[in-house]
Parts: structure tokens; C-alpha cells; sequence
């Protein structure tokens, strides 16, 4: 008996130490999670300037989409942080409500919703993530379509684009690059066919890990992932944004439709498009969204602005309306 009412103790100790956190947020923030974008550090940031706790959460963009859609009749977050491509779908579901926060007029159209439901903090911008001891001595490419060339068979993946979205990514800024729109993907299509000529190398996952090995020697990948590789690992890595061009993918945050606290998830919202809030983003090489003056330091580990002038910000509900023509036919045509 005295097993079971010690047991019984614990069992309701460990209910008010798990109900703790939650009883003593301000904000809810669904798919802020620590590892991911510093937000650690932005996070410790709010809770500094504002006086507001934020627990960590380490939903990916589906995840916390689906658990806004669950709770729909009763809101439990109150801001909701994505791939653009699921901030569209997370609108086109009812489950946000249109806010601006301040310096929204700041943030580059392809880059925020019309309305206010979703409004990019940060980006990646699409290139190749190269491994530039993997090369054998051959020349980093510069351009999308030297990576048709025979120097560079065996050499190059791209992660597969209809089951992963950086994949799809790839192929916009390849379409784009290449001549193409939304209407039309021909010019990715036999982009494709080429490089599946060359021997491509296309995984269904993440795989930031195999270029750091020097298994993929080239990759399809964000900036952000080239420059983590290029300052925190040995060897010897690059960030190539295509001579041709490249698109820019933001991430974004929503204010939930009846949030709980509305008032406080505002202020967040406005501290991260903040010059300070926009500046911590760069602990973990993302771009900001707002073009704010970065410190020398931060600015000289990206490539120069030049570089980036290439990098193009598109309409990613267009393109998102585009994904199952260009998916019908990349099945169809490419695999």
C-alpha cells in the first residue's frame, strides 16, 4: 500500500512539473525549436527585452500545421513558424489571422502574404554546397549548366523533388534560371534528364552529412547549410550561387487565428523583424529578411552582395499551385 500511494505521489508531482512550463508561458510558439535557426539564443533574447517566456518547441513546419488544425476550435499557440510553403497552406486552412508587424513594409514583396498572415523572418537562398576537396582537382562549378559536364559525372545530387521540399526549391531556381515560369517547367524537366545522364545522385533525405564526407561532392542546398559546413567543419567547403541564378526561400511566422495571447505574440513578432532580432538570426547563417546593415564580421562569412543579387525572391503561391504539374511530370519524365 505504501508502494502504490508513493507511486501515486510521484505520478501527480511529475503532472505539475510537466504542466509548469505551459502554466508560465506568455507566448506559445509552435516549431521554435533550440538547434534550429539559433533559436535558443532568440528566444533568450525575447526574454531579456520583453520579459516574455517562450518554451521551446521541436515541431517541423507539418507538425506544428497540423496540431494548429487540431486545435482549431481551441487554440492552444499563439504564433506559428514555417516553410513559406506550408504558411501558405496554414492560411489557405484558416488557422492564422492577418498581422503586420512593425518594419513589414521593409520585407521584400515575395516575402510576405498580401494580407499579413505569413511574413518572412529569414531566408535561405538556393546553390550548390560543394565539397571542394571531393573534386579531385577539378574546378568548383559557377553555373548550373557546368554541372552537365562530363568533368562532373557521378558528382552532383539534388535531393528528390517530388518528396522533399528543398528539392523542389532546386528545381524553381533551376527552371527559373534556365528560362522557365510557373507556367512552364520544360527547361528543369530536361535540366534533369541531363543531369540523370551525368549519373546524379538523388536522396529522399537531408543529407548535409554526405557532402561533408565527400560522398556527394555537390549538392542542391541552402546557403546557410554551406556556410555551417565551411566555419564549424573540417575540410574545405564552398557556397555557389549559380551564375544563371537562384531563388531565395524564406521561413515565416503567423499569428494563430484566435490566439490566446494576441497581444504579447504581436510584440514577438515585431522583435523579430527588430534590428537586433533580424542580426541574431545570422548566429546560424541565415539571411535576414529586412536589409538591415549586418556587422563586418557576420557579412564577411556570406558571399558578397553581388553574389546574392543573383538570388532572386519569387511568388511561392504560384509556385506552390505549380508543384503537381511539374511533379506529374518530372515522374513521368525524369525518374
Amino acid at each position: 500500500m505504501r508502494l502504490v500511494r508513493l507511486a501515486s505521489a510521484l505520478f501527480a508531482l511529475s503532472l505539475i512539473t510537466v504542466a509548469a512550463p505551459a502554466k508560465a508561458a506568455d507566448v506559445i510558439c509552435y516549431n521554435c525549436p533550440p538547434q534550429w535557426a539559433d533559436w535558443a539564443s532568440m528566444l533568450k533574447a525575447v526574454k531579456t527585452d520583453l520579459g516574455y517566456d517562450i518554451p521551446f518547441d521541436n515541431k517541423n513546419s507539418g507538425q506544428a500545421l497540423s496540431q494548429l488544425l487540431a486545435e482549431k476550435a481551441n487554440p492552444v499557440a499563439d504564433i506559428g513558424y514555417f516553410g513559406v510553403n506550408f504558411g501558405i497552406k496554414a492560411k489557405a486552412q484558416g488557422v492564422t489571422q492577418p498581422y503586420k508587424p512593425e518594419h513589414w513594409n521593409e520585407v521584400p514583396a515575395g516575402l510576405k502574404d498580401p494580407d499579413g498572415d505569413w511574413t518572412a523572418i529569414h531566408s535561405g537562398t538556393l546553390g550548390l554546397f560543394v565539397n571542394v576537396d571531393a573534386l579531385g582537382g577539378k574546378p568548383v562549378p559557377a553555373c548550373w549548366k557546368d554541372l552537365l559536364k562530363s568533368d562532373y559525372k557521378g558528382m552532383v545530387g539534388y535531393l528528390d523533388p517530388p518528396s522533399a521540399a528543398v528539392g523542389f526549391v532546386g528545381a524553381v531556381a533551376v527552371n527559373l534560371a534556365l528560362g522557365g515560369s510557373d507556367a512552364d517547367f520544360s527547361p528543369a524537366i530536361a535540366f534533369f534528364k541531363g543531369l540523370h545522364g551525368n549519373e546524379a545522385i538523388v536522396p529522399k533525405q537531408t543529407s548535409y552529412a554526405r557532402v561533408v564526407s565527400g560522398e556527394i561532392p555537390i549538392l542542391f542546398d541552402y546557403d546557410f547549410n554551406a556556410y555551417r559546413a565551411k566555419y564549424t567543419e573540417k575540410g574545405n567547403f564552398a557556397f555557389v550561387i549559380p551564375c544563371e541564378g537562384s531563388v531565395v526561400f524564406p521561413y515565416v511566422v503567423s499569428l494563430v487565428k484566435d490566439a490566446p495571447d494576441a497581444d504579447k505574440a504581436k510584440k514577438v513578432m515585431d522583435y523579430l523583424l527588430s534590428d537586433k532580432g533580424q542580426a541574431i538570426w545570422t548566429n546560424a547563417y541565415l539571411r535576414p529578411a529586412r536589409p538591415i546593415e549586418l556587422p563586418a564580421e557576420v557579412k564577411a562569412k556570406f558571399l558578397p552582395d553581388s553574389d546574392y543579387a543573383r538570388a532572386k525572391s519569387v511568388d511561392w503561391a504560384k509556385m506552390e499551385a505549380a508543384q503537381k504539374a511539374f511533379t506529374d511530370r518530372y515522374l513521368s519524365e525524369v525518374r
